[in-house]
């Protein structure tokens, strides 16, 4: 049976749709690149409270209308002194805290400067072959400060970071795919499908184990090794001893699929 769908607006530059335990999120300023002015970046806190509030949904799938992803901060409007930032969130309403729930970009186009750094702001990239993925700040005599200096060399070889910040020259996604910034690539068109069933596979699992294992994937770069047993004896330590996990192990021992209740 199909999933059962419920279109939204965060604003007219956001779109929502619900595909069961799935929300897509669509940057919706096509004629503009999807660039980030005040209110794409508030359309998108606001569907990033609405998927980390919703006890139905599981997974988010971030994407953009018309021919690209996303090409970073809308110049004209921050010229005009539009912000295009939002509270704790940061630039486009992610960089700096995204949602507690998995988040998955489906890259079409491109993805560059501030369109990348939203990116990557995602657990997990999907994109299209031929895309483009780059950082051109440098060329400006600007700097890619939406954490692409953060994430890329976590994500990427140190060296290709560094190569990839200070030229500006972009990469295509089947570059990023080898060197595993992208997770999986797709035909030209594809990626949003993709990227939705990725997501399902994601929203299958225990919402608690879920949410506690990107809480520890996150959280650990600033952890000694004693801090990371004790850390993660914090997080994972409730999840062990849920009505979920017992649920996982009952359904297992059953052969069938388990009903998770969150608790």
């Amino acid at each position: 049976m199909a999933a059962e769908t419920q279109t939204t607006e965060q604003s007219d530059a956001v779109l929502t749709e619900r595909r069961g335990s799935v929300l897509l999120i669509t940057l919706n300023r096509p004629e503009a690149r999807n660039a980030v002015n005040l209110a794409l970046a508030e359309g998108i806190a606001g569907a990033l409270d609405e998927l980390d509030a919703d006890r139905e949904l599981a997974v988010g799938v971030l994407t953009g209308a018309g021919s690209g992803f996303c090409a970073g901060m809308d110049l004209k409007a921050f010229v005009a002194g539009q912000r295009p930032w939002v509270g704790d969130r940061g630039f486009a309403g992610i960089v700096q805290r995204a949602s507690r729930k998995p988040l998955v970009a489906a890259v079409e186009g491109f993805a560059v400067a501030g369109g990348l750094e939203v990116a990557l702001a995602c657990d997990l990239i999907v994109a299209a072959r031929g895309a483009r993925l780059g950082i051109p700040e440098v060329k400006r005599s600007l700097v890619a400060a939406g954490g692409a200096l953060l994430r890329l060399p976590r994500r990427m070889p140190y060296g290709v970071a560094v190569e990839l910040a200070l030229t500006g020259d972009p990469i295509t996604a089947e570059r990023g795919y080898e060197l595993g910034v992208v997770n999986r690539l797709t035909d030209p068109g594809g990626a949003v499908d993709a990227a939705l069933e990725l997501a399902a596979t994601i929203a299958r699992n225990g919402p608690l184990a879920v949410d506690a294992t990107k809480a520890i994937l996150q959280q650990q770069f600033d952890w000694t090794d004693e801090d990371f047993w004790m850390r993660q004896g914090e997080i994972a330590g409730p999840v062990f001893g849920s009505d979920d996990a017992r649920e996982g192990a009952i359904a297992f021992s059953e052969k069938r699929e388990p009903v998770w209740q969150g608790r």
